[in-house]
């Protein structure tokens, strides 16, 4: 029986075409939480980002991939942000390799400086750029997420020497998503399921992107979308259709009537 279910956003219930969630994927959802099953949030959005899911209802959420977590009334379940000693480290490395870097926090967010990539992954996520400040700004903050602008094989000392604290997970050539080590979607869904006395084989999740698969390889059930990578469908149990083609509803349908 299944009594939780995960749903990563951005090209799960989020389609990338329409910068929403399909209206068959909320009647599912619907449906599934009036039959008394929780539903939950797993992104690797910082909180501030999470802005497109209408009026979509659920239970609590997961956001920078596992190292915030709360109920949907804002207990707070997990919450472990970046150390200061490595946003020390990353000041003084970034006064001599200046690059576009963004900070979050649960109700905060800034960005270093502007360029043409960062704009155009803004615009894929459908989001503003946020406000420019310095970067010492960091230190003012419970730094959740810190989002590094530069491609792949670039500052290759960034994680080794600076960033010693953290782990890094790209899924897009001109940037990467770096938090503390220690946290994926599998250990934010296990502070959830503690909260609320549920099972891990009672649990499913949806995903398609590379932060998904340690939660899709965790959860009793991990669902792929048709638009998942060759990867993450290999860690998926079962693979639906694509975000634009009811994937959800229609897994939802086979696995929770």
């Amino acid at each position: 029986m299944i009594r939780a279910v995960f749903f990563d956003i951005d090209g799960t219930l989020v389609s990338f075409n329409s910068h929403s969630i399909p209206e068959s994927t909320i009647q599912a959802i619907r449906r599934i939480r009036q039959k008394g099953v929780k539903v939950f949030i797993a992104t690797g959005r910082p909180l501030p980002f999470v802005d497109n899911l209408g009026s979509l209802e659920y239970d609590g959420i997961m956001t920078v991939n596992g190292a915030n977590c709360q109920t949907s009334d804002g207990t707070v379940i997990r919450h472990n942000p970046v150390e200061r000693a490595d946003l020390v480290r990353l000041i003084d490395y970034y006064h001599t390799h200046p690059f576009p870097i963004a900070f979050a926090s649960n109700d905060d967010t800034f960005v270093t400086g502007s360029s043409a990539e960062a704009i155009e992954i803004m615009h894929l996520l459908n989001l503003q750029l946020p406000r420019v400040a310095p970067i010492e700004a960091c230190l003012d903050m419970d730094v959740m997420q810190i989002i590094a602008f530069y491609k792949e094989n670039e500052l290759p000392q960034l994680m080794t020497d600076v960033l010693t604290g953290c782990d890094t997970q790209r899924w897009h050539p001109y940037f990467t998503d770096i938090i503390r080590k220690g946290n994926n979607k599998a250990h934010g869904i296990d502070a959830i399921i503690g909260h609320y006395g549920i099972s891990l084989s009672e649990t499913m999740a949806f995903g398609d992107g590379g932060n998904d698969i340690s939660m899709l390889q965790h959860v009793g059930l991990g669902v792929a979308m048709g638009n998942a990578r060759a990867e993450v469908k290999v860690a998926a149990k079962y693979v639906t259709n694509d975000v634009d083609h009811d994937g959800i509803s229609l897994a939802l349908s086979k696995f929770v009537p």
